[in-house]
């Protein structure tokens, strides 16, 4: 099998363990954090931003195909599933200097490139369902709250969550067994 090949497998078997993450009941509505998010981050800094952005597309698209899909309009939809979850690998960005760190042995430099990829990949998924929750959900928002305000409350909160646990694992990864971020091409 050629590299390139068992990259994009790689990249559908991290989607799908998202989407088997995405099973985890709710525990908070939607203020509930998104683990499908970790496997996906993990593996924009293994593999990279291109790989990540299809792996995050495949995630999206897998929500069609199991039903899990909450479906206002098609704007909506494009925002929320296929945008959003291809932002996961924005993460991606920071895979390079993450891998040149590691070469290095400067712990310190590739635990700011691995959260700062984390960061941003959660910033940017967050600032899409923001943006489709100002525009789309703003009738679910309480009486006399403002649909911007709501929709920061409940996308901050899901999103805060998502980086605290995404972080968790990059760092857990990152100190046990940082080969990982290095595969052998």
């Amino acid at each position: 099998m050629s590299q390139k090949v068992s990259i994009l497998v790689e990249a559908a078997i991290f989607a799908a363990l998202a989407m088997v993450l995405s099973f985890i009941p709710d525990f908070a509505s939607w203020f509930t954090p998104s683990f499908g998010a970790i496997p996906l981050i993990l593996f924009s800094l293994r593999r990279g931003a291109k790989y990540g952005i299809l792996a995050g597309l495949i995630w999206g698209l897998l929500h069609f195909a199991l039903g899990k899909v909450y479906y206002l309009s098609l704007s909506q939809v494009l925002i929320e599933y296929l945008l959003a979850f291809s932002c996961m690998g924005l993460a991606g960005l920071m895979t390079p200097p993450l891998q040149k760190a590691l070469n290095a042995q400067e712990n310190n430099s590739a635990l700011l490139f691995s959260l700062s990829g984390a960061s941003l990949a959660v910033l940017a998924r967050y600032f899409c369902h923001y943006i489709a929750g100002v525009i789309f959900w703003a009738s679910y928002a309480p009486d006399g709250m403002s649909a911007e305000w709501y929709s920061f409350t409940v996308n901050g909160t899901a999103g805060f969550l998502t980086l605290f646990f995404v972080s968790v694992s990059v760092l857990i990864i990152l100190k046990r067994q940082p080969k990982f971020f290095q595969p052998s091409k």
